[in-house]
């Protein structure tokens, strides 16, 4: 990211800011926070201070920020914006075969029933299948490991959705 970049983010209006962070994670409270912190020196002060808001956030936040996001292999909904980005990350799946489509299905539903929340992962650059291999993986995993897991994969995304917003 350039410093020119840096600097315009610092010197938004509060509420531009906030708008453009909630297309990065759609937790309010991190949205809010990571904004009120600014300005920042440079882009890893940024980015420390993304991952430590996400890694504050109460469970509840982050299940808030994780239903944001599409099913892994199913069409995005939301605004053009978000969709756009969702197709964009979930790209892996957009060649799958009916049967890997009909794995990722019925993964998703089975991570949803055991974990009573949607199956997240980081998704660029993976395959459906490899996705559904991580989730068979993951159901492997008693709730609070899953749930470290998830943040760390929202904090991923986040991150990722945050330099892509900061490089213009």
């Amino acid at each position: 990211m350039s410093s020119s970049m840096l600097a315009q983010f610092n010197s938004l209006p509060a509420e531009t800011v906030e708008r453009e962070l909630s297309h990065c994670c759609a937790a309010p409270a991190w949205v809010k926070r990571v904004a009120a912190e600014r300005p920042y020196a440079d882009e890893p002060t940024l980015l420390r201070a993304a991952e430590r808001a996400m890694s504050d956030l109460p469970w509840s936040s982050v299940e808030a920020a994780v239903e944001a996001h599409p099913r892994i292999g199913q069409p995005p909904g939301g605004t053009a914006r978000d969709a756009l980005t969702s197709r964009r990350e979930q790209a892996g799946t957009a060649d799958d075969d009916r049967a890997t489509r009909a794995a990722l299905a019925k993964v998703n539903e089975e991570y949803e029933q055991r974990f009573g929340h949607r199956f997240l992962i980081y998704a660029s650059g993976r395959t459906g299948a490899q996705m559904v291999d991580a989730a068979r993986d993951r159901l492997g995993n008693d709730p609070e490991t899953e749930q470290d897991e998830v943040r760390r994969e929202l904090s991923k995304i986040t991150l990722a959705r945050l330099r892509t917003l900061l490089s213009g």
